[in-house]
């Protein structure tokens, strides 16, 4: 099957991202969001993040304007017609499955549904959705258009043409692959939940959180744990270690942390509010 078409749904900063390296990739690119606000501060930030490419001179203006007319923007459903669909919304399992069955009804029968999900098991969204061998996990990282890796995570439903063809397209956006089967936290955000609550149990007796992040560095890491929390969202990390933790039968290694629920209740989230273990409104950053 040929990808020509990419919509991806929900205009956050993961749903941002994942536009831009659809469209560098060459790919008539569409973003849907509901609220239309969040389509215009997508344009805005997409915009302003390549142009600081450019000034940097990691793109041309040629390619900037190139990427920028690759990238459509709509908040009608009825226009959202695609050969592959990439979700990016909120973390709820029946509004996933409401939204790929939407789409099912409008776009044809070969179409694909990949969702983003960070923490929500792919089958239980497959079981809710009409055609589930052609639904698929396709996890991209934070900032989706430059790291690197992509999980791929099949269920049992999901077709061998569905894996082919959304790992070739991943490989088309220049995104190095892992295939892996749909359990709890997929392969990178189990192995790196310990990465993050024992760092958090060490802030929570006493250890400064800087002092953390600088041996984890200086030990090879290129961040520390209380910095990538950080750039990830608090929110975000947040949910994946209690999905993980609710999935595996709540073993005590992996009980999420209750320092970093009260930055989540604090709205504290991390780069994107401002503030979050660091502060990021005055530079350099400060504890």
């Amino acid at each position: 099957m040929t990808i020509n078409s990419i919509c991806i749904c929900g205009a956050g900063t993961m749903g941002r991202g994942i536009a831009i390296a659809s469209a560098k990739a060459g790919f008539f690119t569409l973003l849907f969001d509901l609220d239309p606000s969040a389509l215009d501060r997508a344009d805005e930030a997409i915009k302003q993040q390549l142009l600081q490419s450019v000034t940097a001179g990691k793109l041309t203006a040629v390619d900037e304007q190139r990427i920028l007319e690759h990238i459509h923007y709509t908040s009608d459903l009825q226009i959202c017609l695609a050969d592959l669909f990439i979700e990016a919304i909120v973390e709820k399992t029946e509004a996933k499955i409401s939204l790929f069955n939407q789409l099912a009804e409008l776009n044809h029968s070969e179409c694909i549904f990949a969702t983003n999900t960070s923490s929500l098991p792919v089958t239980a969204i497959a079981k809710g959705i009409k055609n589930p061998e052609r639904v698929i996990g396709l996890h991209f990282f934070n900032p989706a258009d430059r790291m690197k890796l992509v999980e791929i995570v099949v269920t049992p439903m999901t077709n061998n043409l569905t894996v082919e063809t959304t790992s070739q397209l991943a490989t088309e956006l220049g995104k190095t692959v892992v295939i892996c089967r749909d359990a709890p936290g997929f392969i990178v955000n189990r192995v790196a939940r310990p990465y993050y609550i024992q760092a958090l149990r060490l802030a929570e007796k006493g250890v400064a959180i800087e002092q953390i992040d600088r041996v984890m560095e200086a030990s090879g890491f290129r961040m520390g744990p209380f910095r990538l929390m950080d750039l990830i969202g608090h929110d975000v990390n947040y949910a994946v270690s209690v999905s993980v933790y609710d999935q595996l039968g709540k073993p005590a290694r992996l009980q999420p942390s209750a320092l970093q629920l009260d930055k989540v209740q604090k709205g504290e989230l991390g780069r994107k509010s401002g503030r979050g273990f660091y502060d990021y409104n005055d530079s350099p950053e400060k504890p």
